[in-house]
């Protein structure tokens, strides 16, 4: 077998037509070598490292079921703080109020207002307030200095919160103030000044106000300067803001009379302006009022301006449901307001000032005209209620 395998590696060699090479050397095949290709071991490849994870949350108990967290640094939710706190732009568009205390969180909470976020700066803030209302809102701690910084009051309390902006016909008011409601309105005029206008909202509360309605012109009623003048009365009584004066009468009770407060004393001296300036001042009339007097005159800018009857706001003039006006601490009342006054055979409410004394403010006026709405309401019910407990005559 040894002897056959060079004839048959031959034959195999010619079969494949294999050449013999030179020299008279046959079957005998070159073998071509070229070089050789050395990879070297290729390392895997290492994969990227990892984003860094997110800085953990830290995460408190104020209360069994009530969880916090604190706010890391940089954290946007406390830009939207000072962002809502001093654009009405925003606090428009995005439907968002900014509380601070927690008189007035608490105020808000109880009367049905939906908290978005509170900031706190110590867990005993949140121990002041109704637990089940606060668990709907993102609660976040947050360093005092922050607060300090975001606040504008001398004194922060520690505590902030972000609310949707309240609806009036969704809110829950307390008891007592419906209890104690009566069928007296107000409609503020061009007041522009915040802390004038809490403060008439705070004596439109606390006389019994029915409802309050501003007309465009007026301040926004969710500024921070008004909120803290306000000292809750936001959640006390109805306030429906921006009226045009096309739609004030659509906010009134049927039958509604409208007067106007104004300190421009038909007895006193002529002033020698035809619209005067100051808080709840009208344009001037005659020396004596009427009812035979002209129907209407003009302003200085030559646009009608209708004739009221006049009399003393501590005369009889508050039959329900009865509206009352008071106008801006710059413009005073405006033609619209007389008109509408006008309309409703309202009357113009005189507060007599020493002579000299331009106007009065226009919360002073506010106060003193509504509470004399008051007590004229009040005793008015006091005698109806009288005569239907008087036996009938046989």
């Amino acid at each position: 077998m040894a002897a056959l395998r060079p004839a048959l590696c031959r034959a195999l060699l010619r079969s494949r037509g294999a050449r013999p090479e030179p020299g008279g050397r046959r079957g005998v095949r070159a073998l071509r070598r070229s070089p050789v290709r050395v990879l070297q071991p290729q390392s895997p490849a290492e994969p990227e490292p990892p984003p860094p994870p997110p800085p953990a949350v830290e995460r408190g108990a104020a209360a069994p079921g009530l969880w916090y967290e604190k706010a890391a640094p940089g954290d946007r939710r406390l830009g939207k703080v000072v962002t809502i706190a001093k654009s009405k732009k925003f606090r428009d568009n995005h439907g968002k109020v900014l509380l601070e205390g927690h008189r007035l969180i608490k105020d808000a909470l109880e009367a049905g207002a939906v908290p978005q976020t509170l900031f706190f700066s110590t867990v005993g803030h949140l121990k002041l307030l109704p637990e089940a209302e606060i668990k709907r809102a993102s609660l976040v701690k947050v360093k005092f200095e922050d607060i300090k910084t975001w606040s504008d009051l001398v004194t922060p309390q520690g505590l902030l919160g972000i609310f949707s902006k309240p609806d009036p016909a969704k809110m829950s008011y307390p008891a007592a103030q419906l209890a104690n409601s009566l069928p007296l309105l107000l409609i503020c005029d061009n007041i522009r000044d915040p802390g004038n206008l809490g403060t008439i909202l705070r004596s439109a509360a606390a006389a019994g106000c029915e409802k309050v309605l501003l007309t465009k012109g007026c301040v926004d009623p969710w500024e921070p300067k008004v909120l803290r003048a306000g000292m809750g009365a936001h959640f006390r009584v109805p306030i429906i803001a921006s009226l045009d004066w096309e739609s004030v009468p659509t906010n009134l009770p049927a039958g509604t009379q409208v007067c106007v407060a104004d300190n421009n004393d038909p007895d006193a001296p002529a002033r020698s302006t035809s619209l005067p300036r100051g808080a709840g001042r009208a344009a001037s009339a005659p020396a004596k009022s009427s009812p035979k007097a002209a129907p209407e005159h003009q302003d200085e800018e030559g646009a009608a301006i209708p004739e009221l009857a006049a009399q003393r706001y501590y005369e009889d003039w508050a039959r329900a449901p009865v509206a009352v006006v008071i106008g801006g601490e710059t413009q005073g009342l405006s033609p619209a307001a007389l008109g509408l006054a006008a309309s409703t055979g309202g009357k113009r409410l005189l507060i007599p000032v020493v002579p000299g004394v331009d106007s009065l403010n226009s919360a002073i006026a506010a106060g003193i005209v509504l509470f004399e709405g008051k007590r004229q309401l009040l005793w008015r019910h006091k005698q109806e209620d009288g005569r239907q407990k008087l036996p009938v005559p046989g």
